[in-house]
């Protein structure tokens, strides 16, 4: 993935990430029980948080193109739709089931996190960013 696809997955889930919490806040509390609410919480949390990662990601990719950022990247999204994506559905659309796809989720980011780690490992100590 390039930087400027990384940038606007990035701005794309910065916005839905917002409008997804507002939502929640504000049209679903009143519907939710607390325990789903919490598990919407949890949802919107992690997909403020790995918008922000792929924002950061994307201006990494825009100084140092390596493979290694790239597969951060997929991962990255891969994990924020998968974690999210069916944290949201199974709160949204009342599908339990959909609660066995969130672990794969949560793996893809870490190996999408492993990957920042060996990006980072991999940089020369000469390395600038200027």
């Amino acid at each position: 993935m390039q930087a400027r696809t990384t940038l606007m997955l990035a701005a794309i889930a910065g916005f839905l990430g917002v409008a997804l919490g507002a939502f929640g806040a504000h049209g679903l509390k009143p519907l939710l029980s607390a325990p789903m609410m919490t598990v919407y919480q949890t949802a919107v949390d992690y997909h403020l948080l790995h918008a922000a990662v792929l924002l950061g990601l994307g201006g990494w990719q825009l100084h140092q193109p390596q493979v290694w950022l790239k597969r951060a990247a997929l991962f990255m999204v891969a994990g924020l739709l998968l974690f999210c994506g069916s944290l949201y559905a199974m709160v949204l659309l009342d599908l339990r089931m959909l609660g066995m796809i969130t672990p794969i989720g949560g793996v893809s980011w870490l190996i999408g996190w492993g990957l920042l780690f060996i990006a980072a490992r991999s940089m020369t100590t000469s390395t600038s960013i200027d």
